[in-house]
């Protein structure tokens, strides 16, 4: 057979070996040095097993994220407080510190309204107590009973609107250059001033008759002395 193949031509002998020996994978060469990885060892070999590594090792510590101002340091709530008086304004403190200040509407958006805190009767006149939105602020007014009384600056928290003699609904509104908020509003009941003259006249008259009821018992006291007096003399004239 292999005599009669030399008499073929080459590619018809090639032909006829592999229909002898049938089909065989041909071996692939491997450079030395290199490592062929099989489908199988290329999936496995991403897998990080538990037991590969100690505890301490694939044990991952989260980063905490901080934030970081322009100025290079933490960031903190800026120490604004808006029920307080003459503050320096939040959004230049976060301009000059860097701080965080609460979201604050622009001058061209009508503010928030304020918070009425209180409304008091001093002795002299009614004062009228509020906080400040967070909004761009320029003024603030005070109404009472729905008319313009009071108008007080920005870094205001309080003030006086006068007197105010009957229920009225005091109201206080925070202006910007886009207009006024609405009002934060509530009742004023005036306490009723008649009352301490009321006391003082009853107190009057009640020392009044006491003085009276005084004078009267020193006056019959004083008789009762010259009645026993003269009774005295009278007995003793009668005896002589």
């Amino acid at each position: 057979m292999i005599a009669a193949s030399r008499d073929l031509p080459f590619p018809l002998a090639i032909v006829c070996l592999v229909l002898i020996r049938g089909y065989r994978p041909l071996p692939t060469s491997q450079v030395p040095g290199t490592y062929t990885m099989s489908p199988q060892t290329t999936r496995e070999s991403f897998v990080v097993r538990e037991n590969d590594y100690p505890d301490d090792e694939v044990t991952a510590t989260p980063i905490p994220q901080s934030k970081v101002s322009p100025h290079g340091q933490k960031t903190e709530k800026c120490k604004y407080n808006p029920c307080l008086e003459s503050q320096i304004p939040c959004t230049e403190l976060a301009a000059s510190t860097g701080c965080l200040c609460p979201g604050f509407t622009l001058h061209n958006v009508r503010p928030q309204p304020p918070s009425l805190t209180s409304v008091t009767w001093n002795g002299s006149e009614v004062i009228v107590q509020w906080c400040a939105p967070y909004s761009h602020v320029t003024a603030f007014n005070v109404t009472v009973g729905g008319e313009q009384r009071q108008t007080f600056g920005k870094s205001r928290r309080n003030g006086g609107v006068g007197d105010i003699e009957h229920i009225s609904e005091v109201c206080v509104m925070a202006v910007n250059d886009a207009g006024h908020s609405q009002g934060s509003c509530s009742m004023f009941k005036p306490r009723d001033r008649s009352l301490p003259l009321t006391v003082g006249l009853i107190g009057g008259a009640l020392g009044f008759l006491l003085l009276l009821l005084l004078a009267v018992l020193l006056w019959r006291r004083r008789r009762q002395r010259k009645q026993q007096a003269s009774i005295s003399l009278h007995n003793t004239t009668e005896t002589q």
